[in-house]
């Protein structure tokens, strides 16, 4: 492989023009197809193999034009200090808000005082708005509509509050993105000293990932892809093409530290740094592509979109990188390196590099090192035991929202279980008497403990089926709201013996706990596809099996310290001031799967760019001491400021409003922090130190049925200088009988 990407980078350098007219046009097809392309995107979360899904397809078929997941909003009214609600003035002022919550998407908006939703004391009432659309089809208008009757609510003199899918939007992250890009400037400027050799990563970058996203955006309607897929690829694809530039721009400036010509160093690069590109590369699409095991249609989709994008980081690192620097000249260099007219980059004369000096402390007390990384990130993996999985609702969300004054609103004046009620189906096709069968479903659900009330069952046309709601007395995000949704669907199996209907438990409340078993199931099957897979492929890269076991231990460890600072930030509320934490409840069901994802993909990057360099340095006859030095002091200041970037990145969603992506953004920040620094840069140098030679061991058998994809340019090093001393030995003895001519070099 070494030598197909050496040769590559040099085709990619010499032909540079036609390499970045053929980037420039796909960046432009790829925006004129997103420009041109329906804006419909598939934002419904269906999950297969679920009875709160097999609820929602039995409705659809059923109830003709009724959308189980179409969106809703609750409109609540609180009247003035010492007033009801039910007098006339403010019935009067509530009446007129209903009367406007009217449009072609609402399907139904009933009066408080008709729908029997107004509370015991007299103080609040709320009405629910449903919509004959999902909340992301929803149109400006129709949320319009919501926003104007809240006002004009609020100029009567009630309070007025509202929640509900309805109010659901892309949560906006202020200028994060921008910030994260500005980080990365000025890291990548104190890393390289040139403004060129900073700015040519972001460049190609920002081209890979215009081209994800635009794909992306002008595929979402043939692909029924969602909102949240672009955000994703975004997020990866900008994080990976940095990083995979950064090595290829780094290797590069090696090179002509070495003396070698332009062109010669950017194959070298390509040939070497980007060999470990490609593995790194397909580390990540492992973990992307793995989400599948999770069988959320909508997740697969987001992980092979993200995938995707990734493949084109990739390709972009391979092929423009060389192109661009092949239009830069020497202005990659240090302006002080230019002067002098040499460079150097790893330090390898005068005085050692801090990469040098750290790997050798590492090698005088591997011991320790060892000892305090393990022992740190236990002790904050220790939170994780408590770790408690759910799907946030509006009690998550911040104290000033109107989402979150609702929530509180009809806590206090009808209870907590009235903000997720349950939705039972009653499947009664073949029974004798539907009606009777029905009311017993009823009866028995109404005796559970923790049911607050039952409303009216309402049977479909044909009568073969009936739906009613069930409100707990506890929250919905409540352990004693889940125990209630156990116990219904634990009677299920009598009611159908005493009365032959089918019972089935759905509704937001019930999806949510649907969704966080099967994400809570799918982690170890995940876990083990993903690490074992990219176990496989360190091994063929590394050729040892100690260094990639070692890799994904260290891997295991700083994801589930990660979880734990997560642990006690959100869910615990240590330090939750500084983080803007203004609620603590359930950590997001998906956040651990979704890091495990992202994380791995860059935990890998940063193991085969830093030991990759030890490995070559090893197999070029290093001792395995000085190998782990040599990897640091060409790798060490290149991963750090790649992890100070991705740290960067993340840590800018930390100040969004939206509490999951608020945790999303400390999760993947700290994860990164912890496998970087302490795992990447203290244990397993530490380990290495420990191990030696027999780090590299492999077995012979092994070593035989395994490819040899030369990731460290071995065989590219022995083909490189086999002309050269071809050449040496012509001079050196001529042979009288040669025709020059016929002489090549």
């Amino acid at each position: 492989m070494a030598t197909f990407l050496y040769k590559l980078g040099r085709l990619a350098f010499r032909r540079r023009w036609y390499v970045a007219v053929i980037w420039v046009l796909l960046l432009g097809l790829a925006g004129a197809g997103a420009a041109t392309a329906s804006k419909s995107t598939d934002d419904s979360f269906s999950i297969p193999g679920t009875e709160a899904q097999s609820a929602f397809d039995l409705l659809a078929e059923r109830y003709p034009g009724k959308k189980a997941d179409a969106a809703s909003a609750r409109v609540v009214f609180q009247a003035p200090d010492g007033q009801k609600i039910t007098e006339p003035k403010n019935k009067a002022a509530v009446e007129k808000v209903v009367g406007e919550l009217t449009g072609p998407q609402v399907a139904s908006a009933p009066s408080p005082f008709q729908a029997h939703t107004v509370s015991k004391d007299g103080s609040t009432a709320y009405v629910l708005v449903t919509y004959k659309e999902a909340s992301n089809k929803l149109t400006d208008a129709s949320r319009d509509t919501l926003d104007a009757a809240q006002k004009h609510g609020r100029e009567s003199g009630l309070t007025v509050e509202m929640g509900g899918s309805a109010l659901q939007k892309m949560p906006e992250t202020g200028s994060t993105e921008i910030i994260g890009i500005i980080v990365s400037a000025v890291v990548l400027v104190i890393t390289f000293g040139s403004l060129i050799a900073a700015g040519l990563p972001l460049l190609t970058a920002l081209i890979g990932v215009g081209i994800g996203v635009s794909s992306i955006a002008a595929l979402a309607s043939t692909l029924n892809l969602s909102g949240n897929t672009s955000t994703l690829a975004m997020m990866i694809g900008l994080a990976v093409g940095i990083d995979y530039a950064l090595f290829i721009v780094s290797r590069y400036r090696a090179e002509l530290a070495e003396g070698r010509e332009r062109e010669e160093a950017a194959g070298r690069a390509v040939g070497t740094a980007g060999s470990a590109v490609v593995f790194a590369g397909l580390t990540v699409v492992i973990a992307l592509v793995g989400l599948a095991v999770v069988n959320i249609p909508m997740l697969t989709k987001m992980g092979m979109a993200a995938a995707g994008t990734v493949v084109v980081a990739v390709l972009v690192a391979l092929t423009l990188i060389p192109a661009l620097l092949g239009f830069a000249g020497r202005q990659v260099l240090a302006r002080k390196v230019r002067k002098a007219k040499t460079a150097d980059e790893g330090g390898a004369a005068g005085k050692p590099n801090m990469g040098t000096r750290w790997a050798r402390f590492v090698l005088r007390r591997p011991v320790w090192v060892l000892v305090a990384g393990i022992v740190g990130l236990g002790a904050l993996a220790a939170p994780a035991a408590s770790l408690q999985l759910g799907l946030p609702d509006d009690s998550s969300q911040p104290v000033k929202t109107t989402q979150r004054k609702a929530y509180d609103m009809i806590a206090e004046g009808f209870g907590p279980g009235y903000n997720g009620p349950l939705m039972v189906v009653v499947d009664a096709k073949g029974v004798k008497d539907p009606k009777k069968a029905t009311q017993t479903v009823v009866k028995a659900v109404g005796g559970l403990d923790d049911v607050a009330a039952v409303t009216p069952p309402m049977p479909n046309k044909t009568g073969d089926t009936a739906l009613f709601n069930v409100v707990p007395k506890s929250k919905p995000s409540g352990e004693k709201t889940e125990d209630l949704v156990h116990a219904i669907r634990g009677k299920g199996s009598a009611l159908k013996a005493e009365t032959g209907a089918t019972v089935l438990v759905t509704g937001t409340t019930a999806m949510n706990i649907d969704v966080s078993q099967k994400l809570n199931d799918a982690l170890l099957p995940y876990l083990a596809l993903v690490v074992g897979l990219a176990f496989l492929l360190l091994i063929v890269v590394f050729r040892s099996v100690l260094v990639p076991l070692k890799a994904a231990l260290g891997f295991l460890l700083s994801v589930v310290a990660a979880l734990g600072a997560v642990v006690a930030v959100f869910q615990w509320g240590w330090l939750s001031g500084v983080f803007g934490v203004e609620e603590t409840g359930p950590i997001m069901s998906m956040m651990p799967i979704f890091m495990v994802g992202v994380v791995f993909g860059l935990a890998m990057d940063y193991e085969v760019f830093l030991v990759t360099r030890m490995r070559e340095a090893f197999v070029h006859g290093e001792t395995p001491g000085d190998a782990v030095v040599t990897g640091f002091r060409h790798g060490a200041r290149v991963v750090t400021a790649a992890a100070v970037i991705m740290i960067s990145v993340f840590a800018g969603f930390i100040g969004s409003s939206e509490s999951m992506i608020k945790m999303i953004g400390f999760g993947l920040a700290i994860a990164v922090f912890f496998d970087a620094f302490i795992v990447r840069m203290a244990i397993v140098p530490a380990v290495l130190a420990l191990l030696g030679k027999a780090a590299w061991w492999l077995p012979s058998w092994l070593d035989k049925a395994l490819p040899n994809v030369d990731v460290e340019g071995e065989g590219l090093q022995k083909q490189l200088a086999a002309p050269s001393e071809a050449a040496e030995g012509r001079a050196g003895d001529p042979d009288p009988d040669a025709d020059p001519r016929l002489t090549r070099v």
